[in-house]
C-alpha cells in the first residue's frame, strides 16, 4: 500500500488534497477489499499468518466459503475464528463495510461537515442509519484526546442555539434578572481552550458561571501556563490559581493589544457556527458534543501529512 502522502498520478501537483474519491474508489471498492484491509491491518500484515489465541502460537488462516458469508478467518490448526470486525464501530452492523468506510471519507473530506441527509442521499439507506453512521463516527473514532493544554492557551466561552426573539429577551430578564439574558434557556454554552500554535479542546458546559469555567480551565489547562481570555467576570480567579492571566476588553471594542488576543478560539467558534447553520441549521444540545468533536478534530489534524481518512481508519481498527 503507497504511502498517503506520495505523489498520486491520479492526483495533480497543484491539488491540495492527499487523498482523492479515484483513489479511494481503486482502493475499496468493495466489502471484499474494506474486510481484507481491516484483517491484515489489525491481525496479519502478510494476509495468511496471525496469532492464534487458542493455540497461542503464530498460525496459518484461511477464510473459508460458507452459506452464511461469515467474515471471519479460520485457524488451520484449531478452527478458531477471527473476526476483523469484532471491538470496532462495524461490528453487529447490518450496514456493509464498504458504505462505513465511503461514511468515514466522505466526513473526512468534507471541510464544512456533511449531514445526514446528505449521507442517506448518497448511500441510499434510511435516515436513521445515516445518522447513527455519523453520530459512531464522531463519538468514537473523532473523540477528543485528554491530554491537557499548555503554553499560550486561549480560553472563551460561546453560545450555540440561535439568537433569541425581543420577546425571549424580555422575560428572561423579568425572571432572573441576574444571569445575562442571551443565556436564557434556549442557549447551550460550549467552552474553549486552545494553544497558540497547537491543540484545540472544547466541551459542551451546563453554564458560564465561574464555578463551572473554572473547573474546566483546571482541567483542560496545565497550571504555570499563560492563559488569554476576554473581560468575563467568571475568569477573574485565574492568576490566584496557579495561571498566568491576561486579558483583552471587548466590551471597549479592543480585540487585538500586542499579544493579548483570544482571535485563534473566537476564529474557531467562528467557522463552528458558521458551518452548523450552512449544513445542518440546527444542532440539539443533546447531540452539540458530536459535532464539536468533529470540528475539533479536524482542526487538530488539519496540517497533518497524513490525510484525515488513513487517520480515521486508523482509529476504527484501533477501537475495541
Amino acid at each position: 500500500m503507497p504511502p498517503a502522502n506520495r505523489q498520486n498520478p491520479q492526483r495533480v501537483k497543484s491539488s491540495q488534497s492527499l487523498y482523492s474519491l479515484r483513489e479511494f474508489m481503486a482502493e475499496f471498492p468493495d466489502d471484499a477489499a474494506c474486510l481484507e484491509y481491516l484483517w491484515r491491518t489489525r491481525f496479519s500484515p502478510d494476509g495468511e499468518h496471525a496469532h492464534c489465541p487458542k493455540c497461542d502460537t503464530e498460525r496459518t488462516f484461511k477464510r473459508y466459503a460458507t452459506k452464511q458469508r461469515r467474515q471471519s478467518w479460520t485457524c488451520t490448526g484449531c478452527g478458531h475464528h477471527i473476526h476483523p470486525t469484532a471491538g470496532t464501530i462495524f461490528e453487529k452492523s447490518s450496514i456493509s463495510l464498504a458504505q462505513w468506510f465511503y461514511a468515514m471519507f466522505l466526513v473526512s473530506s468534507s471541510r464544512c461537515g456533511i449531514a445526514a441527509k446528505q449521507l442517506e442521499r448518497e448511500l441510499g439507506c434510511n435516515y436513521k442509519t445515516a445518522w447513527r453512521m455519523l453520530n459512531r463516527i464522531r463519538t468514537v473514532l473523532m473523540e477528543q484526546d485528554t491530554e491537557p493544554l499548555s503554553g499560550e492557551v486561549e480560553v472563551d466561552e460561546t453560545f450555540i442555539g440561535g439568537k433569541l426573539r425581543n420577546a425571549d429577551r424580555r422575560r428572561a430578564a423579568a425572571e432572573r434578572p441576574e444571569q445575562r439574558p442571551y443565556t436564557y434557556k434556549t442557549r447551550a454554552v460550549v467552552y474553549g481552550a486552545v494553544e497558540r500554535g497547537g491543540r484545540i479542546r472544547a466541551a459542551v458546559v451546563p453554564n458560564s458561571q465561574t464555578t463551572t469555567l473554572m473547573d474546566k480551565t483546571r482541567e483542560y489547562v496545565l497550571p504555570g501556563s499563560m492563559i488569554f481570555t476576554d473581560e468575563w467576570k467568571a475568569y477573574d480567579r485565574l492568576g490566584k490559581v496557579g495561571y498566568y492571566h491576561r486579558r483583552i476588553r471587548h466590551k471597549a471594542s479592543v480585540y487585538v493589544d500586542g499579544d493579548v488576543h483570544t482571535q485563534t478560539l473566537d476564529g474557531f467558534f467562528g467557522h463552528f457556527k458558521t458551518d452548523v447553520r450552512g449544513t445542518h441549521h440546527s444542532i440539539s444540545r443533546r447531540w452539540l458534543i458530536g459535532y464539536l468533536n468533529e470540528w475539533v478534530w479536524k482542526w487538530n489534524h488539519r496540517d497533518d501529512d497524513e490525510a484525515m481518512f488513513r487517520q480515521l481508519l486508523g482509529s476504527a481498527v484501533a477501537t475495541v
